[in-house]
């Protein structure tokens, strides 16, 4: 038997869905997460616990979808994660947020319409967002140090021949 977040992942990646119906769900999805969300921020502190289904009744929505969300928040908690490979609806889960973390992955996921959320003002100052923003972004930015090409050393074009024989040449 498949467990909750192997059902979410197989609906919501494609199992049988074609496009138009992906599409939807992933539209209602976001509209549901976004929904949860704003009631999280809304009261940052506070630490919410229960069954996955007690969460999915608590905002209003399906055990897969709520298994979705608590697959998302996972990596954003404060020093533990959920037991989200194994959990079915009777497992006690917690969500207890790191808000800077929550932030920064907000943005790695280019979830504009949650880090954008008017509830973060509350909780981050602006120029600490800002500074999340640019550590996340820089994150994924990979500097390659130039090298030094001398005239004996192998063209880095690949040629095979010397630099200085190739395109190290004064044309």
């Amino acid at each position: 038997m498949a467990t909750l977040l192997e059902n979410w992942r197989g609906l919501a990646y494609g199992d049988g869905l074609d496009n138009k119906q992906q599409e939807n769900l992933w539209r209602g999805y976001f509209t549901i997460e976004k929904g949860i969300y704003e009631q999280i921020l809304a009261n940052p502190t506070e630490v919410v616990e229960g069954t996955v289904k007690e969460l999915a009744e608590k905002y209003d929505t399906e055990v897969l979808i709520m298994t979705g969300f608590l697959d998302g928040i996972n990596e954003s908690l404060k020093g533990y994660a959920n037991p989200i490979e194994t959990m079915d609806e009777n497992t006690v889960v917690k969500i207890e947020i790191d808000p800077e973390k929550l932030y920064y992955n907000m943005v790695e996921a280019k979830a504009t319409w949650l880090y954008e959320l008017p509830q973060w003002d509350a909780i981050l100052t602006a120029e600490r967002r800002a500074e999340l923003y640019k550590e996340q972004k820089a994150s994924g930015t990979v500097r390659r140090e130039a090298v030094k090409v001398y005239p004996n050393d192998p063209c880095p074009c690949g040629s095979g021949k010397k630099y200085k024989k190739c395109c190290g040449r004064n044309k």
